[in-house]
């Protein structure tokens, strides 16, 4: 993983920040780097649809991102969230491998801008305009597996956790 981080540090050198995230979805698994040092890692739920970045396809978006927006300071652990509006309403959570048909918002959004153009960024493949976040999910225990509708969803005390380290135009690399 050393060699990982490295690398994407090297080629994105005038844009990686000082705590970055890297989103790996062949592990499921997020990693919240600082300094080129893991500093925490936490489960994730990448796209039951796979990887892309095409408008949608409700794939996973690949490349450079950063976090163009935090939404959700004052939101309660569970809390829904529509249109990036908290609703006062907390989900209740699944805690076994089971889907409930739903891509519920909840407890945090770090809404996601790409930084390549014609890849993330730009007509058809915008990440931003595709509104792709690393958010809570109601559907906790299909955590590690793929199953969103293409964002980055966490276990929601780890979404809590991840926002409060991390700030806006922080970079983020999923691959």
């Amino acid at each position: 993983m050393q060699k990982v981080v490295a690398d994407i540090a090297d080629r994105f050198s005038e844009t990686v920040t000082q705590s970055w995230i890297l989103v790996d979805t062949s592990k499921q698994c997020l990693y919240l780097i600082n300094a080129g040092i893991l500093q925490s890692s936490y489960p994730i739920s990448t796209s039951k649809y796979g990887l892309g970045e095409e408008q949608d396809s409700y794939k996973t978006p690949q490349g450079a991102h950063l976090i163009a927006q935090k939404v959700g300071d004052d939101c309660e652990l569970n809390e829904i969230l529509r249109a990036r509006q908290p609703t006062g309403e907390c989900a209740e959570i699944i805690s076994q491998a089971a889907s409930s048909q739903q891509d519920l918002v909840l407890t945090r959004i770090l809404w996601l801008k790409g930084l390549e153009l014609g890849k993330n960024l730009g007509e058809g493949v915008d990440s931003f305009q595709r509104y792709i976040y690393i958010h809570g999910t109601q559907e906790e225990g299909l955590i590690g597996t793929p199953a969103s509708h293409g964002c980055v969803r966490m276990l929601n005390n780890d979404v809590i956790e991840l926002y409060a380290n991390v700030e806006e135009d922080t970079f983020v690399y999923i691959n």
